[in-house]
């Protein structure tokens, strides 16, 4: 019956959900607690509303750096107003019906964004793993420090962290028991039973209760709204969790033959489960691809499952939160820096660079996002990237080429090709002014996509100088296709 399909992916959902949830908390220097609130909402509240149907949302690994550096800045009391911030932004983009535009940011900064988030993440985890205090300050701090590490790690938690690790990468292999389990319940259940039975001296997860972790914000804490450091943070959690959601939604579509995602309800529903989340003072959600691929390949065809998987969070919080207690934190740390290195980009770099030289572009502009929030931070290092990506398509919608065809007594043939943008004129006046003028010349401008005032002026001031034989696919700067406005009518019927 298509009930017990669904009940069967909601069970797979949660459990691949709670170590999830409770590994994201920790790092982002919050109680666990706080993590399974999040995941409750997200498949509770998030999971009943429109937009996606398949997609699952709940705390992701991508927003953790800015969170802990929010929360070290802040104060615990600041995360509800944050989140709550967050959400109410996201809630106006999606009444606006911008959902849709985010799917215009440039792929290359958005996995440049996820590679800098990784490299933080697996660089702050690694200290976790060793049971070790991470240093302060932001990426370029804590890869610094790595080299003072081997001397303060606790040997038997990085163990524990590295077998976690290495669970994780070995268990999907066996496809029975990936069937019967999924990895990080097994990674992290499994470091868990370890400990107890061996009563390892290693740093467990605090537990402080469901009641007692959630904290509404209060009037004072939403004063905290005034000051252009905490804007700033509210503005970054809001675009990279809906940048992180959409963009989840579109891989996710192509995983089912179901109904497609509708952008702007999506972003709707992500916005009013984060403004739950910040009444809550939990951690901010977003659709997370792992839960989300995990519920469509588990056989999810309708919203019941992540709405089940909700409810199990709930039961589990409500009824067994004291198993939280018993999970050490190098595991979850192990969990962390796998889905950090998850983050990285590999396979798309190799196929960016070994394809069109153009798209090599692209690589660069990845890099140097990814670098930049190493360097400084998430908020900067996603500005600087965008900055790099419109510097990009403006140097390549100004490339123009011209082309030269000599048909002996017939003249000569020059082609113009491309996007004749004032960036590329001293280009283009070098090449017409080698166009030899002794005999006829023909002018065709067809294979223009664009031409601005500046290039207009010079190629009319050229056709002027020399013998332009007039007839079909010759003229002057207008007889390009049609979008090249302002430089006359077309002749070529393009």
């Amino acid at each position: 019956m298509p009930w017990r399909g669904e009940l069967a992916a909601s069970v797979v959902v949660f459990l691949v959900a709670l170590p999830l949830c409770a590994g994201v908390a920790v790092a982002s220097g919050v109680p666990a607690e706080l993590g399974l609130v999040t995941g409750i909402v997200g498949g509770l509240v998030v999971g009943a509303l429109p937009g996606s149907s398949l997609q699952v949302s709940g705390p992701a690994a991508g927003l953790t750096v800015l969170l802990y550096e929010a929360v070290r800045a802040y104060g615990l009391s600041a995360l509800g107003v944050l989140v709550l911030g967050a959400g109410v932004l996201q809630l106006a983009l999606g009444v606006l019906r911008w959902g849709r535009w985010f799917r215009a940011v440039s792929v290359a900064v958005v996995q440049g964004m996820l590679a800098g988030i990784g490299l933080v993440l697996v660089a702050g985890q690694v200290y976790a793993m060793g049971d070790a205090a991470a240093p302060r300050g932001g990426g370029i701090e804590k890869v610094a420090g790595l080299g003072s590490l081997p001397g303060a790690v606790d040997p038997v938690a990085l163990a524990l962290g590295g077998a976690t690790v290495g669970v994780l990468v070995v268990w999907p292999r066996w496809r029975w028991g990936a069937r019967f389990a999924p990895a990080p319940l097994v990674a992290v259940g499994g470091a868990a039973l370890v400990t107890g039975v061996f009563e390892l001296g290693v740093r467990r997860v605090e537990v402080r209760g469901l009641l007692e972790a959630v904290r509404v914000p209060t009037v004072d804490d939403l004063g905290l709204l005034a000051e252009v450091g905490v804007v700033g943070t509210v503005l970054a959690l809001a675009l990279i969790a809906s940048a992180e959601s959409l963009f989840g939604a579109a891989a996710v579509d192509q995983l089912h033959d179901g109904p497609r995602t509708d952008y702007d309800r999506e972003l709707v529903a992500q916005g009013a489960g984060n403004v739950l989340c910040g009444v809550l003072g939990a951690l901010p959600m977003t659709a997370v691809i792992v839960r989300s691929a995990a519920n469509v390949r588990a056989g999810a065809r309708t919203k019941a499952s992540r709405m089940l998987h909700g409810l199990w969070l709930l039961l589990f919080a409500a009824l067994l939160p004291g198993v939280l207690g018993v999970i050490p934190v190098a595991a979850l740390a192990g969990l962390l820096v796998y889905a950090g290195c998850r983050l990285l980009p590999v396979r798309e770099l190799g196929v960016l660079w070994r394809g069109r030289k153009r798209d090599r572009g692209e690589v660069v502009v990845l890099g140097v996002t990814a670098s930049a929030i190493v360097v400084w931070n998430l908020f900067e290092g996603v500005l600087v990237g965008l900055a790099l990506a419109v510097v990009k398509t403006a140097w390549d919608i100004s490339q123009v080429h011209v082309e030269m065809e000599d048909r002996g007594e017939m003249g000569v043939v020059v082609r113009v090709v491309g996007n004749a943008t004032f960036l590329r004129l001293p280009k283009l006046l070098d090449a017409l002014d080698g166009v030899p003028r002794e005999r006829g010349v023909r002018l065709e401008l067809g294979g223009l996509w664009h031409v601005d005032h500046a290039c207009a002026a010079a190629l009319e001031a050229w056709r002027a100088g020399v013998a332009v034989e007039r007839g079909a696919g010759a003229g002057g700067p207008g007889a390009g296709r049609g979008d090249a406005k302002g430089t006359g009518s077309g002749a070529d019927g393009q």
